[in-house]
């Protein structure tokens, strides 16, 4: 018998003495923390990436896009920065200054191949039809092209009633769900999307809007929630895209060298997100994987 075969044959006497004197080494109770799942990873910008707003600045209103093509953004005297799902976020409230503004550019039109995502934390919902995430939309003539949102309360106000500019969209779905909307190609109506679960509050979501040219599909923490046939893409338009909130680009002002609304007559918060987002992207493919989505 060699001495190395001499020391394993040792070893294992040795392990089976203390265990039966009640002092075998001890065993993990628990598994390594990412044992059996996927760690999720932030969202990378790869060759179908059009636009990835982090939201890490530590301050100002400058919102950086890590793409390659820099469509940089403006956030509103009422945004925050905050802890987010990846290092930093954007906060938001509900008043009508909450809104990051990127101002638009030829590369966001994908009509047959496209993809939104976010990470999105919920305090609350608008007490209107909408809680806007992102979208191209505003109520400038032929400025309308998709938007993202979590259908909102509706609750009746006598006093000061919602402008109804999503109600079509939003007629049949429930309260606290994904929605998505776009204005077809080659149609005149809007063709909306709601997901079959509600979205938490309090916590991290993913969510996801894709479309292939033939097929919707929406994600929760990236899984596909639902799926529905389309027969066009979306409509091409000068709309800027706008988080967080729905704005009429026309009243939009750099007064004080900051971006925000004319303070004179300021519209209610209709469709402000009462929340946080991180990690938005944009691209020109239908993704049917998310890195960063929490695969718990």
């Amino acid at each position: 018998m060699n001495a190395t075969r001499r020391l394993v044959l040792v070893a294992g006497l040795l392990g089976i003495v203390l265990a039966a004197c009640g002092h075998a080494p001890p065993r993990s109770a628990t598994p390594p923390p990412h044992a059996g799942r996927t760690v999720a990873m932030p969202p990378a910008v790869d060759s179908v990436t059009l636009g990835l707003w982090r939201f890490d600045e530590r301050g100002g209103t400058h919102a950086s896009d890590s793409s390659p093509f820099r469509m940089y953004g403006t956030a509103g005297p009422d945004v925050r920065t905050e802890f987010g799902r990846y290092r930093g976020a954007r906060g938001f409230t509900a008043t009508a200054q909450s809104f990051v503004f990127v101002p638009y550019n030829p590369t966001m039109e994908t009509p047959r191949r496209f993809s939104i995502e976010a990470w999105v934390w919920l305090n609350d919902l608008s007490r209107y039809e909408l809680s806007m995430i992102a979208s191209r939309w505003t109520p400038v003539p032929n400025q309308q092209s998709w938007f993202l949102g979590v259908v909102g309360r509706r609750v009746p106000d006598v006093n000061t009633p919602s402008p109804g500019w999503f109600t079509p969209e939003v007629a049949i779905a429930g309260t606290g769900r994904l929605v998505f909307g776009f204005r077809p190609e080659l149609a005149a109506s809007t063709q909306s999307f709601t997901s079959n679960t509600v979205l938490p509050l309090q916590r991290w979501v993913h969510v996801a809007a894709t479309l292939d040219g033939e097929v919707v599909r929406l994600y929760l923490d990236g899984r596909l929630d639902v799926q529905m046939a389309v027969a066009n893409g979306i409509r091409r338009s000068d709309a800027p895209l706008v988080m967080g909130n729905v704005i009429d680009p026309r009243r939009l002002t750099e007064f004080g060298s900051d971006l925000q609304l004319e303070s004179s007559n300021l519209p209610l918060p209709y469709y402000a997100l009462n929340g946080m987002l991180d990690e938005v992207r944009l691209s020109n493919a239908a993704r049917a994987t998310f890195e960063s989505a929490d695969l718990r």
